[in-house]
């Protein structure tokens, strides 16, 4: 009677897999969950990462004016999707009595002669600037996004593969069941069954 009070009495309409069906999708609740603070926490940890790994290589990076010393091409980007460079070969000092001379990325209309400023490394090589806050922002948002994703994606595919399962089950029971009630809830003769049968 008190567990009646409160509620907790199990519902004899309801069947093993409708109990079934009530934690897969609670399963499923607490995976999307878990996903959220994944992805909060990878992307967090890519961000300190990021964050860490370009202020080192920012104390290796210097800033220089080089000249130009012919003219522009253009240079595949680094990436696949990123669009073509404009290159020209340049000549800098860094440290003061070294001289370099190599291509490097400049503005589409530098001629000949022309100053551009150039990042270096401690040795006086062309090299490419520290990461930005954008940049490593962006890293760690798509870090956490493909760790909060993935994570939804297995969690629902196993919990869509489980209930698959349970509704077949489910069908067949109804099947069975129904092949024994339906033929005395309507009258009609099971097969096999004779007029004088009961």
């Amino acid at each position: 009677m008190h567990r009646r009070k409160r509620g907790t009495r199990g519902n004899p309409l309801r069947r093993a897999a409708d109990r079934t069906r009530t934690r897969m999708h609670a399963a499923f609740a607490l995976t999307c969950l878990l996903a959220v603070i994944t992805g909060l926490a990878l992307g967090r940890a890519v961000w300190t990462d990021g964050h860490r790994a370009a202020e080192d290589t920012a104390r290796h990076r210097h800033t220089v004016t080089a000249t130009t010393v012919g003219g522009t091409t253009l240079r595949a980007g680094d990436r696949p999707s990123s669009p073509p460079l404009t290159v020209a070969t340049a000549t800098w000092y860094y440290p003061a009595h070294r001289t370099h001379t190599g291509a490097v990325p400049v503005p589409a209309a530098t001629r000949s002669g022309d100053t551009v400023r150039v990042w270096v490394d401690d040795d006086g090589r062309a090299a490419t600037a520290p990461p930005d806050r954008a940049h490593i922002a962006l890293n760690a948002a798509a870090a956490g996004a493909g760790a909060l994703a993935g994570t939804v994606l297995v969690g629902g595919a196993l919990v869509a593969a489980r209930l698959r399962i349970v509704d077949a089950r489910s069908g067949r029971s109804w099947e069975i069941d129904w092949a024994g009630i339906e033929p005395l809830w309507s009258g009609r003769l099971r097969p096999g069954q004779g007029a004088g049968d009961d």
